[in-house]
């Protein structure tokens, strides 16, 4: 009886896992090119987004841009009966509070906030930068197109918006339109500030800059390759854990590197055409996104962006010198790298937004024995889980056993010396949370 039982129960989960992989590919399919183009084009059509920019005028500067995509996120709205909560987030930053801040500025985020009923204070969120500049940062007057840095992540933001507002999920996503990025990213420090406030928990964040251009300045074109950055470890972490670590490992296995794992992974599986690269850095080589401020305030976030970069078109004032075109205009973005971009954002979301919570202790023994021990804390909507294990020099969880009906599971001959351990809660549909590594030892 109890054989039956089992070989039903794996026969429900494989019908429940084709159910929402068939969601998957539908959201997939539904992310759109030609509106992605239509509204880099927009944004761009603004001449400067620069966040000290003009914000009177009706058609030029960041006022203007924003109140554009405000407009657009309330169209959206308006399409799914009012799903969407559309309202701007401020913070006032006074002159002097950095080099790039030359007179008193008030930050504006513009927030799409789709709520669920099921867990109001749980949300997943994408950002996308508003605010472009050229090669003086400080330059808020002369045209700034930002065409792929980063009308190319606010218009992948605005899509992924209109694809998944047809859907509803377990928890909230949060659609951001992000200003001050070039400034000093001020507008993601007022965004995770403000989120506290709220009481809300934050599952991930996955930031978007530059998800349009797919030639390299090394000569490398590509429209299949991407980078997920993220940081090793929480900074917010405690003495105590870091003390830890030294004997228990985990030095690459903090949230965001989960985080970035669990996209890694849904790319591989629903995606495979396309070639996610995990970069273990906070971001490129002292350089810096509005991913961190949420790092700094404890959450899990990651960066998406483009693999092969052209420094020609970044932060480059309009000009051809010695035959090389600089500026970061329309000719630069890749459409449909924009929106496969886009997709893998958009899939990465509803898998985290419909996924159940993930088990919040996980504890792991095994010290001088054979095998290797795990317990964890029970999930409600947990169908079962998956116990994963890793090579310590593995970037990404390769083995995984399923246990049913139980919080614990033995893995004999598996020694704990070798091998990085985690768990993830998967719910009846097949959704699957993000792993959790061990955070307490058995004695």
């Amino acid at each position: 009886m109890r054989n039956w039982l089992l070989l039903l129960t794996l026969f429900l989960a494989g019908v429940s896992s084709a159910q929402s992989s068939n969601e998957l590919y539908q959201i997939i399919s539904s992310v759109s090119k030609e509106r992605i183009q239509a509204d880099v084009t927009t944004l761009v059509g603004f001449g400067t987004r620069h966040t000290l920019s003009d914000t009177i005028s009706p058609v030029r500067g960041i006022g203007a841009a924003r109140r554009w995509i405000k407009a657009e996120f309330k169209k959206i709205a308006a399409d799914c009966s009012n799903c969407l909560e559309v309202k701007e987030q401020h913070n006032l930053v006074t002159k002097g509070s950095g080099d790039r801040i030359v007179k008193d500025v008030n930050i504006v985020n513009i927030l799409a906030i789709q709520h669920s009923q099921k867990n109001p204070k749980r949300f997943v969120l994408m950002s996308g930068d508003i605010d472009s500049r050229i090669s003086d940062p400080n330059d808020y007057t002369n045209d700034s197109p930002g065409a792929n840095d980063n009308a190319s992540g606010m218009a992948g933001t605005i899509e992924a918006a209109r694809v998944l507002s047809k859907y509803r999920f377990d928890y909230g996503i949060i659609y951001a339109g992000l200003s001050g990025e070039e400034q000093g990213l001020f507008g993601g420090a007022g965004l995770a500030q403000w989120i506290k406030e709220q009481g809300w928990e934050l599952i991930g964040v996955i930031n978007n800059d530059m998800i349009g251009n797919i030639k390299g300045v090394d000569g490398v074109v590509s429209n299949r390759d991407f980078r997920i950055f993220s940081e090793p470890t929480p900074v917010t972490e405690t003495e105590a854990a870091r003390k830890a670590r030294r004997f228990y490992g985990g030095e690459v296995d903090g949230v965001s590197r989960q985080l970035a794992r669990y996209v890694h992974k849904t790319v591989k599986t629903y995606m495979p055409e396309m070639n996610p690269m995990m970069v273990y850095r906070l971001d490129r080589f002292g350089r810096g996104g509005h991913h961190r401020p949420f790092n700094d305030a404890g959450y899990a976030g990651i960066r998406i962006m483009e693999a092969h970069e052209d420094y020609t078109k970044q932060h480059q004032d309009i000009r051809t010198e010695k035959g090389i075109d600089y500026g970061d205009v329309l000719s630069g973005v890749d459409f449909d790298y924009n929106a496969k971009l886009t997709a893998v954002n958009a899939i990465s979301l509803a898998s985290l937004a419909w996924a159940p919570a993930a088990p919040e202790q996980v504890s792991i023994g095994g010290i001088v024995e054979a095998d290797t021990r795990l317990q964890w804390t029970p999930v409600a909507d947990a169908a079962y889980y998956k116990v994963y294990w890793r090579d310590t020099t593995s970037p990404t969880w390769d083995h995984h056993r399923m246990i049913y009906g139980a919080t614990e599971a033995t893995l004999k001959g598996i020694v704990i010396d070798n091998y990085f351990f985690g768990v993830a809660a998967v719910d009846a549909d097949g959704f699957e949370s993000m792993v959790v590594f061990p955070n307490k030892i058995m004695r």
